[in-house]
């Protein structure tokens, strides 16, 4: 009997590159999920900075109200950081070749964040829902293309080493890649693959602590090859061309 794929994990975070929420259903809009990386992280030179530079940064958990500025922030010794946002200065941010405007978020955040990781830091909220993504909206991986890197690697492979949107089980290995430039219906939404994503070290940090563990760049590229002789892809990139809500369990079908 051949098993339809449905939606196994949903990951979102308010602040780019700390820890992941995994919410029972989400509400896919033009625009992402409402509040998915509103904030991220950049240091003294306005550069980016996210779990390529300090991976246990997934160790702090986020929890924001972009309706009321509420931002709380908890830390692995159990210490919270809380209270209301304000906005300050206009920033630009690089987003990988993408200028992203944002305001330079004001409170006790940045302190806390900058004693956590050694580099003083700075938080800043986009001005616009969803440019905080690296790329794309959306992202995609299988729960079987994860255990088929974790038999080649000889170890598990959890999927949300990868931090993507949606988690689909019911699949084979790599069956998303077989979906670029088709639309998909998930749950009560509509979106179209678009592409494979370059993976970058990140994927080989462990997801609960940040500290890397497991060479999954090496072991994807030896099974996997390597894009234009570099690029290392594994899951893929989507945009919604129909909002609504997604639910984990939900069937994912080609429309």
């Amino acid at each position: 009997m051949v098993e339809t794929p449905n939606v196994s994990l949903i990951s979102v975070t308010p602040v780019k590159s700390l820890g992941l929420a995994h919410p029972q259903e989400v509400e896919l809009t033009a625009e992402g999920v409402p509040g998915n990386r509103r904030l991220y992280l950049v240091d003294d030179g306005e550069r980016l900075y996210n779990g390529t530079r300090h991976g246990p940064l997934v160790r702090v958990r986020p929890a924001y109200d972009d309706a009321t500025g509420a931002l709380t922030l908890e830390f692995p010794d159990g210490r919270a950081v809380a209270g209301e946002v304000a906005l300050g200065d206009a920033v630009e941010t690089d987003f990988y070749g993408r200028p992203v405007a944002g305001r330079r978020v004001e409170g006790p955040w940045a302190a806390a964040l900058s004693a956590y990781t050694g580099t003083p830091l700075h938080l800043v909220r986009a001005e616009r829902e969803g440019d905080a993504c690296d790329v794309h909206l959306a992202t995609i991986v299988s729960e079987a293309s994860c255990e088929e890197l974790g038999r080649r690697a000889s170890a598990r492979v959890d999927p949300r080493r990868f931090r993507m949107l949606f988690t689909l089980a019911g699949c084979a290995p790599h069956e998303e890649d077989a979906w670029n430039g088709r639309a998909l219906r998930v749950g009560a939404a509509v979106v179209r693959v678009a592409g494979p994503v370059p993976r970058c070290v990140v994927t080989t940090q462990d997801p609960a602590t940040g500290i890397s563990d497991l060479e999954t760049l090496r072991s994807i590229a030896a099974y996997r090859g390597r894009r234009e002789g570099r690029l290392v892809d594994f899951g893929v990139y989507a945009d919604i061309e129909a909002p609504g809500p997604v639910r984990v369990g939900d069937a994912v079908e080609v429309v």
